[in-house]
């Protein structure tokens, strides 16, 4: 005699067995296989989208920084007692003074608008990733009174520099002469190329070294802020606020999560409409299970009818069917689970595969900065679409569960 309660005991025999109607059983294997399809896609574009995620955050936060600590006016003056405070926080990591000022460059009757930053390199390095992504020379090679000037990538290319070249700088501030006010103008030589594959830094944005920032700004000895670099950037928020009140109310401070908020929030948007988006694919192979057990339930009229004469409650009739259609959503889902968690790891492996087999490429490195699909697998996201799919197939049974449960054994039995 089985342990196993009759519900369950039927319900796996009726998956199993043979049915007279094989439409029903194809149905079944469709259903089965859409559940593994849209779970599997569910759990590689998230992985992929995770990736996306975190390489732009890397990306961008190379360049940026976790917290930033700026004065009224872009002017903050005594940098190093405000540097010395925020390390004292053991989540601090580093920190870093700046300038931040605009410029425009020229070289070769081409001219173009830049975002100017002064820095001192041993300390950027600890901030900021330039170093890891030096196309030629070095941040060390921006020396106090040489006027040296590192560029990115594309502005170089925009104004046709190289190593060695040297560039007029224009600062907006004027100053006042006989013929009228004129803009100040200084030469500079071209130290270094940088390249940190995000374009509006790339095409943008030129280094130099602080003092020689304070000198053309007229700063005197004030740096427009101080620049942090954190052991967990999800805590930027945290430690802004444990820091604002010993900086004074005149001292501002922002964080990453502000300062790039509307672009994050967008790629959280996106990753949300596409896992609904998806998520219809589990639901309308979930929902084919209705019809499978629909027409399972026409089938096994004369075997309901039976059971229900030899004692079986209707919640035990029910119950066989929510067991068949159950298992139906549990198998699709781990077979989802296993293709999507194996492709997922191994997307950079898959893609190239696909890229070479079909003769494309689907990030071309001339049009996008990431030629490369990343992938980021989170097994919370891996729980969290099983658990839905689950649920989604468990709906799916109720109809057609609680019509079997209402059958006439009379009605069914007048024919047989």
């Amino acid at each position: 005699m089985t342990k196993l309660p009759y519900e369950l005991f039927v319900g796996l025999r009726y998956t199993r067995a043979k049915r007279r109607n094989h439409f029903i059983s194809f149905i079944s294997l469709t259903s089965m296989l859409g559940i593994a399809l849209g779970v599997a896609a569910l759990i590689t574009v998230l992985s992929v989208m995770n990736g996306f995620q975190n390489e732009l955050r890397t990306r961008i936060l190379g360049v940026a920084s976790h917290v930033q600590i700026s004065g009224p006016g872009d002017m903050l003056s005594d940098w190093q007692a405000v540097a010395r405070l925020a390390a004292a926080d053991p989540r601090v990591l580093a920190a870093a003074p700046y300038v931040n000022a605009q410029g425009m460059l020229t070289y070769d009757g081409a001219v173009r608008g830049v975002g100017i930053r002064g820095i001192l390199p041993a300390s950027e390095d600890k901030v900021a990733e330039f170093g890891n992504h030096m196309k030629s020379g070095t941040l060390d090679a921006l020396k106090p009174g040489e006027f040296g000037i590192v560029l990115g990538s594309e502005l170089a290319r925009a104004l046709a520099l190289m190593a060695g070249d040297k560039v007029t700088l224009i600062a907006p501030q004027g100053q006042v002469t006989p013929a009228g006010i004129v803009p100040r103008l200084k030469q500079f030589r071209v130290v270094g190329i940088f390249e940190m594959g995000m374009f509006e830094y790339d095409s943008g944005l030129a280094l130099i070294h602080l003092e020689d920032a304070q000198t053309l700004y007229r700063m005197q000895d004030q740096v427009s802020g101080v620049r942090l670099k954190l052991r967990d950037l999800f805590q930027s928020r945290q430690v802004a606020m444990a820091l604002l009140p010993g900086l004074g109310p005149t001292v501002y401070i922002s964080d990453w999560t502000r300062s790039h908020a509307n672009f994050f929030r967008a790629v959280q948007m996106e990753k949300t409409v596409m896992f609904v988006i998806l998520l219809l694919i589990v639901a309308v192979a979930a929902f084919n299970i209705v019809s499978t057990l629909v027409m399972a339930v026409t089938d096994k009229q004369p075997d309901i009818a039976i059971l229900r004469t030899l004692g079986a409650a209707p919640s035990g009739i029910m119950a066989v069917f929510v067991v068949q259609g159950a298992l139906i959503g549990v198998i699709g889902t781990l077979i989802g689970v296993g293709g999507g968690v194996l492709l997922a790891l191994n997307i950079d492996v898959v893609v190239p595969f696909l890229e070479r087999l079909f003769s494309i490429q689907f990030l071309a490195k001339e049009v996008y900065y990431i030629s490369e699909l990343p992938s980021e697998l989170l097994w919370g996201d891996v729980v969290t679409i099983a658990a839905v799919s689950f649920v989604l197939s468990l709906l799916a049974t109720l109809y057609p569960s609680w019509r079997a449960s209402r059958v006439n054994p009379a009605e069914a039995l007048r024919y047989e």
